[in-house]
């Protein structure tokens, strides 16, 4: 199966299927020399996993990760990092009663039309809980963009037709409930809008927004390797997200360029600063400076318990109805898988941009290196 890597200088490759024996990813790339701990990873996991509330799976995963190599003495050594979860509380036997049919907006009729064949217990690779793997590995990106001033903040900005007010915004609010939404009226409305649906037997979708904050200009390359591409493709390839957009987004086609042009100042330090941030913090595929700021759409969680029409492997026609656990929405556990790999994106431009200009290598390699070698 190709497609399970991700990354050219930070590069991941996740494993493991849900009802599999565990999950886990192997990270290539990291620098040597970063503190690091099963601690640093878990509490980055223990917001994406199940059994939170009851708008999240009851699936009862403890979702403790492992390192198996790649760190002596809580440090890391510049070699491959292995992390591995176990899977602790599957049920195969939930899907027992659909391994034949099509569940209806997930991924099982394309597996089986690339492959021949399909892992039904709980969707194999393309389960959510594969997401385990990225965000394991998107912790050990996110500990190293700290160190380097740089912060990766998503949440949930809308659940439903429920979205914050920009007027009650409010970051530490998201903690302070269940949907990670950062309005205490909007997330008390949502939770009300979800218990409605989970009524009908239904489910919802909403966005999840990320911002970006310390990253200086010049990260980016500036013809595939754009920094608002690459985002766009790994937010893209998290399960579920239909949309992406940055900045303005949308909202830029309906816009003149008088109004979405960003106009410059120098600030009181003579540094370079936008008036505005219509263009999300990216100009030409390059940070500008300013805040990185988008968005990601996700779609209702496929996995409803009303009866949905459907087709078997063998041609027949029929309608079930989707036992077992899962999540009413999926947006609040997605806020930090959408963190992740935005951490993982910006740490590997950031990586490949160190080979931009002559006067960097110098530095590193004429440098320091050079008076190291002479026993300086």
């Amino acid at each position: 199966m190709a497609g399970s890597t991700f990354g050219d200088q930070f590069k991941i490759m996740t494993w493991g299927e849900s009802h599999g024996k565990g999950i886990g990813v192997v990270v290539d790339g990291c620098p040597a020399g970063l503190s690091l701990c099963e601690a640093d990873i878990q509490k980055y996991l223990d917001r994406r996993k199940p059994g939170q509330s009851k708008f999240t799976t009851q699936r009862q995963e403890g979702d403790q990760v492992e390192i198996l190599s790649g760190v002596f003495e809580g440090k890391t050594t510049g070699t491959p990092i292995a992390l591995e979860v176990r899977n602790t509380d599957q049920r195969s036997r939930d899907y027992s009663a659909i391994k034949d049919s099509y569940r209806p907006g997930h991924g099982d009729y394309t597996f089986d039309a690339k492959y021949g064949f399909r892992d039904y217990r709980g969707g194999g690779r393309s389960s959510g809980r594969e997401t385990i793997g990225r965000v394991a590995a998107g912790a050990i990106a996110l500990k190293i963009l700290e160190d380097l001033g740089i912060s990766i903040q998503a949440y949930t900005k809308s659940v439903g037709s429920v979205s914050v007010d920009p007027e009650r915004f409010d970051l530490e609010q998201m903690w302070q409930n269940r949907l990670y939404m950062p309005d205490r009226k909007a997330a008390l409305e949502a939770e009300a809008y979800l218990e409605e649906a989970m009524a009908r037997k239904d489910s919802v979708g909403g966005v999840a927004e990320c911002v970006i904050i310390g990253l200086p200009p010049g990260v980016g390359e500036p013809v595939f390797d754009k920094l608002d591409a690459n985002l766009a493709k790994a937010i893209l390839s998290i399960g579920a997200v239909k949309a992406f957009e940055i900045g303005d987004g949308l909202k830029a086609a309906f816009s003149a360029g008088s109004g979405n042009n960003d106009s410059f100042r120098l600030d009181s330090n003579g540094q370079v600063v936008k008036e505005t941030n219509h263009s999300g913090g990216v100009l030409g595929g390059i940070s500008d400076g300013s805040a990185v700021l988008f968005r990601a759409a996700i779609k209702p969680t496929p996995s409803i318990a009303s009866r949905q029409k459907s087709v078997t492997r063998d041609g027949r026609e029929l309608e079930l109805e989707i036992s077992g656990r899962h999540d009413p929405i999926i947006v609040p556990r997605a806020v930090v898988v959408v963190e992740a790999m935005a951490a993982l994106v910006v740490l590997d431009l950031m990586l490949a941009g160190m080979s931009s200009r002559m006067e960097w290598l110098r530095r590193i390699y004429g440098g320091e290196l050079h008076d190291y070698r002479n026993g300086k």
